[in-house]
């Protein structure tokens, strides 16, 4: 039956079928190939793709400033005072470079390693692929203080070729790049300022001495950011909502040059900048980031693997060498050392090799052995330098080891020895009946009254339901030994069942969603962030995965007749009333979960088919870490700060 349907297709299969995309043809064809999508993260993307190639300048020693505005129309544009992208004929396509780089894939000074030693951009896309993307591009490029001007429109069509319009009379050099997104693929939305400040501000930091200017025309507001302190201030920063442990901020910074030679016949000499800067502080968390050429390496790699080595060998030795430890017993670990740890580690290198094409992970074999070498000299100098700042710190790292052996047996009571194995998990869980964890789904609901209604108005084949008691620990401001005398924590631990940090195993996972379901007041959102806090801490790769929810309950059940809807919003509700007229109508406002019945909490809140759920995402871990340690942190000044200056711009508070 099959051979006959396909002699009947006449479509033939031969050359002709064969199509081959010119110009930037490609990118529009299929634009998340080449900046990941369309949506709001695409449009971002589309901006970086420009500032990488000013901040290439910078890393060069060209730039020494980026000024990105976002113009009132949308447009954006971005300005840098590099040397401009060349403007003389390219020999291979007859064009204008400047032409060239705008219209080609592929073509850029990246692949010139005369032209920049360090870049972050790999593959020479990036300026081509935003003008394939924009209704229209204009340049400007200023060199020996003349300018010239190039215009683009509908995905890289040139409209005005390369020409002198002008001399400047305070710019020798650089680029001015302005393009409006082409909403025919790009999806129309409004830029995210918070993305736009954390990513600039970030280069800042990683790029001292350049000075980084964001201008949003729409509001009117200019923010500028210039570091002279590089890393340094980053850990400041970093810390700022914590509290430090000593005055010291540990930096050190070298440029050295490894010979990667295979052989004397091919010599390969690399010329490798290093930045690295820690600090202690009195919290049981470890923020450890690391970057390459700008790029945030979340999965680290071998310059993080070789700071963290060189930070076990260095204090084990100073506790050995001042008795802090004898010879007999059980060294230091790297989760000992790292314990409320703030450091960055920034390595600028000319040809970095990442493992997948994420760019998430540093492979660079010599990259471990320089980031330990450094990362040795600077702290062993600090130790022996300052004697009383060393003894706070191994101090604290000896009650870290402590706690981490006490640990070890909590740890082993809360791991299952299969998955699906019933008799482990925790008395008070209603579990589904499914054992396909892909379609399966826990809700993780506050007090018995509501889990008492989502238990008989879930769908037992899919939806398992997890009752708390109260509010669970903080965990922010708690050692990893409390978590586990914590039982309303095990009970979660058990119940998602890939473990916590460091030896979580996302294959265990017994849930597709972890859904948190509270009251919609100020104390179900207190409990909301509480275990949010503790899963970006102790499970983070349950959230980067996209595993964890928040279900949206209503607000109001609006009752007209014998028509009962449901209001998520004040917004909605108001919509309600005004379409009701002058009719009756009863209104509920549902102050808690426990006061749905069972048909009413599945109607509006569990069934898939109407629920509202929204996924829990990382946009930036180091923003992130910032949050919860103001939010959730031991040092509450800054948050009654914030309080006492924001609370005029509270309407409506719950009694």
């Amino acid at each position: 039956m099959e051979e006959n349907k396909l002699e009947k297709n006449n479509t033939s299969y031969d050359a002709s079928s064969i199509r081959i995309l010119e110009g930037l043809e490609a990118v529009r064809k299929r634009p998340g190939m080449y900046i990941g999508s369309t949506g709001i993260d695409g449009l971002h993307q589309l901006i970086w793709e420009i500032v990488d190639n000013s901040i290439d300048e910078a890393m060069a020693g060209y730039a020494t400033r980026v000024i990105v505005t976002q113009h009132i129309d949308g447009s954006i544009t971005v300005d840098d005072d590099g040397r401009g992208i060349p403007i003389d004929i390219h020999p291979k396509t007859g064009k204008s470079t400047v032409e060239t780089v705008l219209t080609v894939l592929h073509a850029g000074g990246k692949f010139d390693n005369n032209s920049y030693k360090i870049s972050g951009g790999l593959h020479g896309v990036g300026a081509s692929c935003v003008n394939g993307l924009s209704k229209y591009m204009k340049v400007w490029v200023n060199r020996n203080y003349d300018i010239h001007y190039i215009e683009f429109v509908n995905g890289g069509k040139t409209v005005a070729p390369l020409k002198v319009i002008g001399k400047s009379a305070d710019k020798e050099h650089g680029t001015k790049i302005t393009y409006y997104p082409d909403f025919s693929i790009m999806e129309k939305t409004e830029y995210d300022d918070s993305r736009i400040i954390n990513r600039m501000k970030q280069l800042a930091f990683l790029n001292k001495g350049v000075k980084l200017i964001y201008h949003n025309e729409k509001i009117d507001k200019k923010y500028e950011w210039l570091y002279n302190g590089g890393v340094n201030e980053y850990v400041a920063e970093l810390n700022k909502d914590k509290e430090p442990l000593t005055s010291s901020i540990i930096y050190g910074e070298v440029l050295r040059k490894i010979d990667v030679s295979k052989n004397k016949e091919d010599p390969c000499i690399y010329s490798i900048n290093i930045e690295v800067a820690f600090q202690y502080n009195k919290s049981y968390t470890s923020s450890v980031y690391s970057f390459c050429n700008n790029i945030h390496t979340t999965e680290g790699g071998s310059h993080e693997e070789g700071f963290k080595f060189a930070l076990a060998k260095i204090i084990n030795k100073y506790a050995l060498d001042k008795k802090y430890m004898k010879d007999n017993d059980d060294k230091l670990t790297k989760e000992d050392v790292t314990e409320g740890l703030v450091a960055i580690i920034s390595i600028k290198h000319p040809n970095p090799q990442y493992e997948g094409q994420t760019k998430r992970k540093l492979g660079n074999t010599e990259v471990r052995t320089l980031a330990n070498n450094v990362t040795s000299e600077i702290f062993e100098k600090y130790l022996q330098e300052n004697p009383d700042e060393a003894n706070i710190i191994i101090k604290k790292i000896m009650l870290a080891a402590e706690a981490r052996k006490k640990s070890q047996e909590a740890r082993e009571i809360t791991r299952r020895k299969s998955p699906f194995e019933s008799n482990s998990l925790p008395g008070k869980l209603a579990d589904c009946s499914s054992k396909d964890s892909s379609i399966c789904e826990i809700y993780i609901v506050e007090g018995d009254s509501a889990g008492g209604s989502a238990k008989l108005g879930r769908n037992r084949e899919f939806q398992a339901i997890l009752p708390l008691r109260g509010k669970i620990l903080n965990v922010e401001k708690a050692p990893t030994t409390k978590i586990f005398d914590n039982q309303e924590i095990t009970s979660l631990i058990t119940a998602i069942g890939i473990g916590i940090n460091p030896e979580i195993d996302m294959t265990k996972l017994r849930y597709h969603r972890v859904v948190i379901m509270t009251d919609a007041d100020v104390d179900g959102a207190h409990i909301r962030i509480l275990m949010l806090t503790f899963f970006f801490r102790y499970m983070r790769p349950l959230i980067e995965q996209g595993h964890v929810f928040i279900a949206q309950p209503p607000l109001y059940k609006f009752t007209l007749g014998k028509s009962v809807k449901y209001a998520y919003t004040d917004g909605q509700l108001e919509e309600l009333k005004k379409n009701a007229g002058n009719a009756r109508y009863t209104l509920q406002r549902y102050k808690g979960l426990g006061e749905m019945n069972p048909e009413q909490l599945w109607e509006t809140t569990m069934d898939p088919t109407n629920r509202i759920l929204l996924k829990v995402t990382i946009e930036d871990a180091i923003h992130a870490d910032q949050q919860f340690s103001f939010l959730m942190g031991a040092d509450v000044g800054p948050r009654k700060e914030f309080i006492s200056k924001n609370a005029k711009f509270v309407k409506n508070i719950d009694a």
